[in-house]
């Protein structure tokens, strides 16, 4: 995976793990409502896990920290 760079995500996301779970959820809702949060020309991604992990590059997801 190239763009976006891991590096960049996870200073979004403070680990990895959470990264996938979030890119995978928002993935399957992708292809499920066929929704998506940018004109489709603007993705570089032409998969739905590659859009969601863009999406969360640029900032269209927000991340919630929940303490037990």
């Amino acid at each position: 995976m190239i763009y976006p760079s891991i590096d960049k995500l996870l200073n979004i996301v403070d680990s990895k793990y959470k990264l996938v779970h979030i890119a995978a959820r928002r993935s399957k809702e992708m292809t499920k409502t066929d929704y998506f949060q940018m004109p489709i020309n603007k993705y570089v991604s032409t998969k739905n896990i590659g859009r969601a992990l863009e999406e969360v590059a640029e900032g269209l997801i927000t991340i919630k920290n929940i303490e037990p």
